[in-house]
């Protein structure tokens, strides 16, 4: 949400709007903290320490923070099970992610759907907005 062009920069604006709810966890804002602080990303995006605390500081004040059990298993990657779950704890209606594994991965599809949870890309859920 930092990369100021296309799609991110659209999200961020979107969500800076109010026109939608995100929901996160503690876990997923550590993660986020760490991978913005990371040179090689820094760098490509050009991402300042302000940057980086402006950002969390918006998460943190408008999206809903949920608590996680660690009871989900469903991932291949058993780092993308704690999104799964703040998903679902959440009760989002999408998981919007680049992640291909996320986004491709019939299980995690099927599992996210008995919660009433979709799992799409960054620009289908931007589709989705701009038609409601």
């Amino acid at each position: 949400m930092l990369n100021p062009y296309g799609f991110p920069a659209r999200l961020r604006k979107s969500f800076e709007e109010g026109a939608f709810l995100a929901v996160i966890s503690e876990p997923i804002l550590e993660e986020l903290a760490d991978v913005l602080s990371r040179p090689r990303i820094k760098d490509k995006y050009g991402i300042t320490e302000d940057d980086i605390k402006e950002l969390l500081v918006l998460i943190e004040e408008r999206a809903e923070i949920v608590s996680l059990a660690g009871n989900v298993a469903i991932c291949r990657d058993n780092d993308d099970n704690l999104f799964v779950e703040t998903a679902i704890k959440g009760q989002a209606s999408f998981l919007v992610t680049r992640d291909d594994d996320m986004k491709f991965d019939k299980g995690v599809s099927s599992f996210l759907l008995k919660y009433g949870v979709t799992v799409v890309s960054v620009s289908k859920f931007l589709a989705f907005m701009n038609r409601t």
